[in-house]
């Protein structure tokens, strides 16, 4: 009876433990794995054996090698390098800091040869001074101002077809001529005006900065009717859509959370919505223009409240990262541009070369912080002022390995506006996909050569050609690159590609003004 207690309170034990450990019968004939009821399938009882004993698969291999007596002192074994990639590792993070010292070592090499050769040319008085000189002829901001008739027009064209006044053909035209003037309009003036635009440059540092600025008050003016005929022309689809569903559907949408004053029901904890026409009203559509988005809807999604620590954060951004721009622009582009005008007039190549590649860092730079501070300090702020819910302004595009993965991910908001308005549509109609993506690429085309050229008031076809470009590079990336190659390449076409533009019209502008209006004089 004692042994027979003994081996119970054995067997106990085993079952302890939880789990199914190899154990040695009595009678010592073989091992098995022994289940939690402590017997084998002979019925046998067996005893437990020393857990840490317990030899595993690779553990009986690595005894069976320590029993040799070459191989107790071994240290090798079969493997790969490191950096190989049949070894699976993927840690590269302290070669990312390494990349990051770098980076910052060599720019501030660059910064500091930059002040020993121009001195201190950051100077926020020189831009001030550009609005304060004149407070009264600020045809920019007048321009902007202006728009505001194109924004009634589109209302009161609206409200006309809501209530059948006006024909659907009738609408389209009103609608068509309405957007036509709001792009064409702004070009006239920036052509006529000088005070926007300076037709003459010359060498000093301080005038190609004044002209630089004033160059960007009639891109940006030209911008805002851009964005405001997106908008427009969205708007006018939207409520066409409207009034299509209404007559096969009554009341199948709802109303904007953009129009507060309808009252909203507290007992059911729900929002009134509004169904077409009751969107068209002046509150709604100003919300919409200053929305940050170019697609329209009946229902825009809206956060619950506003964040003031968000909002005075994201504004703090805006102003830092505004100032910085000019500093970068005033320190480092402007020297690096005055200083390309000898090569390109001579045509040097090697120079030529030379100077692209030292734009290529500054340019890319202004490049970078000009997104952070437009996609995600202004756009932000904007949306957290209107309590706009939407705030995917931007994707991964830091990540693409394709061309056309950048463009569809680096401005979501001009990209939903494509798919949307323009691309989707050229499907339904009978394109194909190819040529709807190349009519895509060709508008995109239109718009950056009309916000380029139109303030430099001289017709180059470069960033047009730029953005065609695009189409070859994405079919030859997508072709024949893959992974962190495809990668490389959108990052080299991004920093790359851009001083070139920047150089061709640079060069134009100053053959086409400096060398007319100095006689020929070149610069030293």
């Amino acid at each position: 009876m004692e042994e027979t207690g003994a081996l119970i309170r054995k067997r106990r034990a085993t079952i302890s433990t939880g789990k199914c450990v190899p154990l040695k019968q009595v009678n010592g004939r073989s091992e098995v794995d022994e289940s939690v009821n402590g017997r084998s399938d002979s019925g046998n009882i067996v005893t437990k054996r020393n857990v840490s004993d317990l030899p595993s698969t690779t553990s009986k291999e690595r005894k069976k090698r320590i029993n040799v007596p070459s191989d107790r002192q071994s240290c090798h074994r079969l493997q790969e390098s490191l950096l190989s990639s049949a070894s699976g590792y993927r840690n590269y993070r302290g070669v990312l800091n390494w990349c990051v010292v770098m980076l910052v070592l060599s720019n501030a090499r660059l910064f500091l040869e930059n002040l020993l050769k121009y001195g201190i040319l950051v100077d926020p008085i020189q831009v001030v001074s550009l609005f304060i000189k004149d407070p009264y002829n600020m045809p920019a901001a007048c321009l902007v101002i202006v728009s505001n008739v194109f924004i009634v027009a589109a209302l009161y064209t609206e409200r006309r077809l809501s209530v059948g006044c006006f024909s659907e053909r009738v609408g389209l035209l009103v609608h068509s001529i309405n957007l036509s003037v709001t792009l064409c309009f702004p070009v006239t003036i920036v052509l006529m005006l000088k005070s926007i635009t300076p037709d003459h440059l010359s060498l000093d540092v301080d005038c190609v900065a004044t002209v630089s600025f004033l160059t960007l008050g009639g891109a940006s003016a030209l911008g805002v009717y851009t964005v405001l005929f997106l908008k427009l022309y969205s708007y006018k689809d939207v409520n066409k859509w409207c009034r299509e569903m209404s007559h096969a559907k009554a009341r199948s949408l709802a109303r904007s959370l953009s129009c507060s004053s309808i009252p909203r029901s507290r007992e059911s904890g729900q929002d009134y919505q509004v169904s077409y026409p009751g969107n068209v009203t002046l509150r709604d559509l100003y919300y919409f223009v200053f929305a940050p988005t170019l697609c329209y809807e009946l229902n825009f999604p809206r956060s619950p409240r506003i964040r003031m620590s968000f909002l005075l954060r994201r504004l703090f951004e805006m102003l830092f990262f505004t100032q910085l721009l000019v500093g970068l622009t005033q320190q480092w582009m402007i020297p690096i541009i005055q200083s390309s005008m000898k090569p390109l007039e001579d045509m040097d190549l090697p120079m030529m070369m030379e100077r692209l590649l030292r734009l290529a860092v500054p340019n890319h730079l202004l490049w970078l912080i000009f997104f952070y501070w437009f996609f995600h300090s202004s756009l932000n702020f904007i949306a957290e002022l209107l309590q706009f819910g939407d705030r995917e302004f931007y994707r991964d595009w830091w990540n693409s390995e394709t061309i056309t993965y950048f463009w569809q991910n680096w401005n979501i908001p001009v990209h939903k506006w494509c798919l949307r308005h323009f691309y989707k549509p050229l499907l339904k109609s009978g394109v194909s996909k190819w040529l709807g993506q190349s009519a895509v690429f060709l508008a995109s085309a239109f718009f950056h050569e009309y916000l380029v050229s139109v303030p430099l008031k001289m017709l180059r076809p470069w960033a047009f050609m730029g953005m065609m470009a695009q189409l070859p590079l994405a079919w030859f990336v997508a072709r024949f690159l893959r992974g962190n190659y495809g990668n490389a390449a959108v990052w080299l076409s991004l920093i790359i590609g851009q001083p070139i533009a920047v150089l061709m019209y640079v060069h134009d502008y100053y053959v086409l003004h400096y060398r007319e209006g100095s006689a020929g004089g070149g610069p030293e």
